[in-house]
């Protein structure tokens, strides 16, 4: 059994931290937010050094025991795949993941255990605009950066998400007729141009993939809402890797956006961070020739029907309802942003010599 924090893991997991032997600790516990399927606590205390000296600590404990996520089976572990692997000289001092300092594996508890740093930063929807715009150029410099050199040990990790997963997580979604059939129905208290707005992307499915499968196919964290983010020191650090693996360009962008995010800045952070993410990008790789960045769309194959059943699951006068609503709303408003990208980049396009 993992479930209690033994003394002597706690020392050994401390002893790395510091870089000094730990002798023994005190322990506190304290149940963390983050992580929707996950353990995660704040274990505090003081240690004590082979000489006597006295180290205040705090470190994090994720557990993860086994379940299944649809479409990705193995997700539960990625995270602790990850850990286990090179994956973590692929950071940046201005864009990583929290130092690991011990992994353990229950092969009959189907469990796994992370200690790893403890993050001290801005996150949520303390985070400002201008942090929102850090967070997209970093992203964009970590995804261009990989796009352009193609690590091999990265084309061989066999633990991560695959490519179609978000198309197959919409076609999922589409086919539950309690939503599909609800914004079709009379009784639908969804505007009704929200509701066509939503038709539509189900009405066009094949010609919108079409043009998503154009884009660089890039490494995605494809949980990349903003209380996975924090802002420290001018850099992004970023937790939650279990959903991790190769997605199309831009699909990050989306849920940094409209993934329960700030609503009433939800369209400016979708004209200011768009931008950042490719400028990021481009200083690895050369994409001047995507003229449209899909990101619109992808928002709404990833959360459109999700805000319906979120929509759906609130009581009637609840203020969760009016939020899935207003975020609708800001989506759709997005829409005039992004037919004047588009007009935009064709422009562009029309002036580029030949």
């Amino acid at each position: 059994m993992m479930s209690e924090i033994q003394a002597e893991t706690l020392a050994q997991v401390l002893s790395q931290m510091h870089g000094t032997k730990i002798i023994c600790a005190d322990i506190q516990t304290t149940p963390l937010h983050g992580g929707t399927v996950g353990n995660v606590q704040l274990v505090t205390g003081k240690a004590t050094t082979t000489d006597g000296g006295e180290i205040t600590y705090r470190i994090v404990l994720k557990t993860q025991k086994k379940w299944d996520r649809y479409s990705d089976p193995d997700s539960w572990r990625r995270e602790y795949d990850l850990y286990n692997s090179n994956f973590g000289a692929l950071f940046s001092e201005t864009f990583r993941w929290p130092e690991c300092y011990h992994v353990e594996k229950n092969e009959e508890e189907n469990e796994t255990r992370i200690w790893m740093e403890y993050i001290n930063g801005i996150s949520g929807l303390n985070l400002t605009g201008d942090m929102y715009e850090r967070a997209a150029k970093e992203l964009g410099r970590f995804q261009g950066k990989l796009y352009a050199e193609q690590p091999a040990f990265l084309q061989n990790l066999t633990n991560l998400s695959k490519v179609e997963n978000m198309k197959n997580f919409y076609l999922h979604y589409r086919s539950w007729n309690r939503v599909y059939d609800y914004i079709r129905s009379d009784v639908c208290e969804i505007p009704k141009h929200l509701c066509n707005m939503l038709i539509d992307i189900d009405e066009n499915t094949d010609e919108i993939f079409n043009r998503i499968e154009k884009l660089p196919i890039v490494l995605c964290h494809r949980d990349f809402w903003v209380t996975n983010l924090f802002y420290s020191d001018d850099n992004i650090i970023l937790i939650d890797w279990d959903t991790t693996g190769w997605g199309y360009l831009g699909e990050d962008m989306a849920s940094l956006i409209a993934d329960e995010a700030d609503i009433e800045h939800m369209v400016e952070y979708y004209r200011r961070c768009i931008p950042a993410y490719y400028k990021g990008f481009s200083e690895h790789a050369d994409i001047s020739h995507i003229t449209d960045n899909c990101i619109y769309e992808l928002i709404l194959l990833m959360f459109g029907y999700r805000l319906v059943e979120w929509f759906m699951n609130a009581g009637s006068g609840d203020d969760e309802r009016t939020l899935h609503l207003h975020t609708l709303q800001k989506i759709y408003e997005m829409r005039h942003e992004n037919e004047s990208a588009l007009s935009a980049g064709a422009e562009r396009m029309n002036r580029a010599p030949c």
